[in-house]
């Protein structure tokens, strides 16, 4: 098969099962969708960044580590793009068209024994809440490596998916969500900031919404204590707890031995 032609699959039966649960039973609040997406996003630049550390040749490697979010109200889509790691051909199949590897068959059994178990920070997991509300998804990507394709998904959740080839992609993974008639509240700007201001606010990398940069606030705690003044510290606490009275006590610790902590507690006024 060449490669510019489309390549047809279908999806294993552990994912078509998934995503009936995810789809109908597993998420009470269809806005989830946005924060799966930024997680995922986030966790792409992260493996980006450690690449960079062993590796000097990267595709795009100029490229700034940030995630952009844009709406379109009238065409009634989100788009979620990342500058990370990016996909290959084969990582597309299985990251997205299978995830036996991440304890799929754990996670169903689980599921049919009455216990929702733990799936935050399985990439097919969160990715596949995405069908909660959208008609079909694409997902458009070119991996870290110099030689890699230049790549488009495309699925309505159903019973498989396509690859093909589409030149100009940029490093990372871009996906565009075409949203369902009576979910296009989340193409408007306003609705989708408030989400990411929700769930996102910490996330380690820029998250710009159309141009503007919403994740302002700093996660305090993973910086030095000696970095972070007193002021700092009272700002934080009153966002995180919607306060308007100063902490009495503000403690904060960091370990990296035997394990890596970073914790910041506040005792309210």
């Amino acid at each position: 098969m060449s490669k510019t032609e489309t390549e047809t699959r279908e999806f294993h039966a552990e994912v078509r099962q998934l995503l009936d649960i995810v789809i109908h039973s597993l998420y009470t609040d269809r806005e989830i969708f946005i924060r799966e997406l930024i997680s995922n996003a986030s966790d792409a630049l992260e493996k980006l960044r450690l690449t960079q550390l062993t590796e000097n040749e990267v595709f795009d490697g100029d490229l700034p580590l940030e995630i952009n979010i844009t709406t379109d109200e009238t065409a009634r889509s989100i788009t979620i793009a990342d500058y990370g790691i990016g996909m290959s051909r084969e990582e597309l199949a299985e990251n997205l068209g299978t995830i036996a590897h991440s304890g799929t068959k754990a996670f169903l059994e689980k599921m049919r024994e009455g216990t929702k178990p733990d799936v935050i920070g399985q990439f097919g997991v969160g990715f596949y809440s995405s069908f909660m509300v959208a008609d079909r998804v694409e997902v458009f990507t070119h991996s870290w490596r110099e030689e890699g394709e230049h790549l488009r998904w495309e699925s309505d959740g159903a019973s498989g998916y396509t690859i093909d080839e589409v030149e100009g992609q940029r490093r990372g993974a871009r996906i565009v969500v075409h949203l369902k008639d009576e979910y296009e509240e989340f193409a408007k700007t306003q609705r989708v900031k408030g989400i990411i201001e929700r769930y996102s606010n910490f996330v380690g990398f820029p998250v710009n919404l159309n141009g503007e940069r919403v994740n302002t606030v700093d996660a305090l705690w993973l910086r030095s204590k000696s970095e972070v003044s007193e002021e700092q510290y009272k700002e934080f606490y009153q966002f995180t707890a919607h306060a308007m009275d100063e902490p009495r006590y503000t403690m904060h610790f960091s370990a990296d031995a035997p394990l890596s902590i970073n914790a910041l507690l506040f005792v309210p006024g």
